[in-house]
C-alpha cells in the first residue's frame, strides 16, 4: 500500500528565500516577543526587502499570531488587500509631504477587522535628505509618539539612506543577498523551472528574486540583458564607446515606454471617467488642473523607471568585471556570467585587475551621477564607456 505524500504546510515566511535568521526573530516578534512599533528593513536589492514587510505584516494580522498562511487574515495580508495593512510606494524620486501628513492622519485609526493598523513604506530612502528633510518631519511626530495600535514597517537599502531622525526610532533588521543555490531551488521549487535554467537565472541575477524569475521566464529580458554584459569587450575605441551608451539609453527607454504604456493609458482614461463629460468643456478649470497634474506626474514617474532600468543595466556590467577580476586572479566557481565567458577572458586579458577595479569605480560614478545629481543620463553614460574603453584601444 502506497502511504499518500502530503504537501508541507505553505505559510506567510514560505516564499522567503535565504532569511532564516530575520525570519526567527519576526516570528518571536509576531507572537509579542521583542515587539516595538516601527521597524526598518535594509538589504541590497532584490534581498526581499518589501516581501520581508509583507510577511511580517500578515504574521501580525493572523489569527494565531504564527503566520500560519491559512487564515483570512493571512491570506489578505499576501495579497495586499487587508484593509488594515497600507501599502506605499513611490513610483517617483520622492515620497511628497502632503501625501505623508494625510498617511499619518489615516494611520492613527483604529484597526477595522485586525489587532493593528500597518503602514508599509517601501521605498524609506525616498522620505527626503538631511539637508532637505521636510517629508520625513512629516512622518517623524508619528513614530516619536505612535498611537497604541499602529506599526510603521519601513524598507531601504541601507541605514544611511535612512534620515538619522527616522531610523533611530526603528528596530533595524538587515536582510542578507540569498545564495545562488538557495534562488535556484526556489524557482526550481515554486515556478517548475528546470534546474539548468534556474541555475542560470539565479547567477545572472546576484540573488535578486524578482530578477532570476524575469530571466528564467521571459525571453527578451534574457535578450536584453545579454545585450548589456555583452558591452565591456566592445569598448575598443571612442566611437563604440559612444554607440554604446548611445544603446544603453535607448534600450531603457524602450523598456520604460513598454512598461509605462499600458498604465498611463489606463490612469487617463480614470481621469476622463472621473470628470464625464466635463472634460469636453474647454473651459473646465479642474479638468485641465487634474490633467496637468495627471501629466507631471506621468513624466516623474516615466523618469524614475527609466533610472531604474539603466542601474539594473549598470550593476549587470559591474558583473562581468567582478568576473574579470575573478579570473585574473584565478578566484575557482563559475562566473556570474558563464555563457559569455571568451568575452569575459578578452576583458581580463586587456585590463590589470588594478584597472578593473577603476572601471568599476567608473560604473557607480556614473550611477551615482544620475539618481544623487541628476546629471542626464546619456552625458553620464557617455563619461562612464570612455572610462571602460579597454587598455590599447584608439
Amino acid at each position: 500500500m502506497t502511504t499518500p505524500t502530503t504537501q508541507p504546510t505553505r505559510t506567510v515566511w514560505s516564499d522567503l528565500v535565504g532569511q532564516r535568521p530575520t525570519i526567527e526573530v519576526l516570528q518571536q516578534a509576531a507572537a509579542g516577543h521583542g515587539m516595538t512599533h516601527a521597524w526598518l528593513f535594509t538589504g541590497p536589492p532584490g534581498s526581499g526587502r518589501s516581501n520581508v514587510a509583507r510577511a511580517f505584516a500578515a504574521a501580525l494580522q493572523c489569527e494565531t499570531r504564527t503566520g500560519c498562511g491559512a487564515c483570512e487574515a493571512c491570506r489578505l495580508g499576501i495579497s495586499g488587500s487587508h484593509p488594515d495593512i497600507t501599502w506605499v510606494k513611490s513610483e517617483t524620486s520622492v515620497l511628497y509631504v502632503d501625501d505623508m501628513r494625510d498617511l499619518v492622519q489615516s494611520a492613527a485609526k483604529f484597526p477595522a477587522i485586525g489587532r493593528w493598523q500597518i503602514v508599509v513604506i517601501e521605498d524609506a530612502d525616498r522620505l527626503g535628505t538631511p539637508e532637505n528633510p521636510r517629508t520625513g518631519n512629516a512622518l517623524l511626530k508619528a513614530i516619536e509618539e505612535p498611537t497604541p495600535k499602529t506599526l510603521w514597517l519601513l524598507c531601504a537599502p541601507t541605514v544611511q539612506d535612512v534620515l538619522p531622525t527616522i531610523r533611530s526610532r526603528c528596530r533595524t533588521l538587515t536582510l542578507s543577498t540569498p545564495g545562488t543555490d538557495d534562488v535556484a531551488a526556489f524557482l526550481h521549487r515554486n515556478d517548475g523551472i528546470s534546474e539548468t535554467v534556474a541555475g542560470f537565472a539565479a547567477r545572472a541575477s546576484q540573488g535578486h528574486i524578482g530578477r532570476a524569475r524575469a530571466l528564467a521566464l521571459d525571453e527578451e529580458t534574457r535578450t536584453r540583458r545579454r545585450e548589456v554584459i555583452s558591452i565591456p569587450a566592445r569598448l575598443t575605441s571612442l566611437g563604440s564607446c559612444m554607440t554604446a551608451a548611445t544603446n544603453l539609453a535607448e534600450l531603457a527607454k524602450e523598456e520604460t515606454e513598454a512598461i509605462t504604456a499600458a498604465a498611463e493609458k489606463r490612469e487617463l482614461e480614470e481621469l476622463q471617467a472621473i470628470f464625464g463629460s466635463e472634460r469636453k468643456d474647454t473651459t473646465s478649470r479642474s479638468y485641465r488642473a487634474a490633467l496637468g497634474g495627471l501629466e507631471k506626474l506621468q513624466k516623474q514617474k516615466a523618469k524614475r523607471r527609466v533610472l531604474d532600468v539603466i542601474d539594473r543595466a549598470l550593476m549587470d556590467l559591474v558583473s562581468v568585471y567582478r568576473d574579470a577580476i575573478a579570473l585574473s586572479v584565478g578566484a575557482p566557481g563559475m562566473l556570474v556570467n558563464e555563457e559569455l565567458r571568451g568575452d569575459v577572458e578578452l576583458v581580463a586579458r586587456a585590463a590589470s585587475p588594478e584597472e578593473l577595479l577603476r572601471m568599476i569605480d567608473a560604473i557607480f560614478t556614473a550611477r551615482e551621477q544620475m539618481l544623487e545629481f541628476n546629471v542626464p543620463p546619456q552625458l553620464a553614460l557617455e563619461s562612464m564607456t570612455v572610462a571602460l574603453r579597454l587598455p590599447g584601444g584608439r
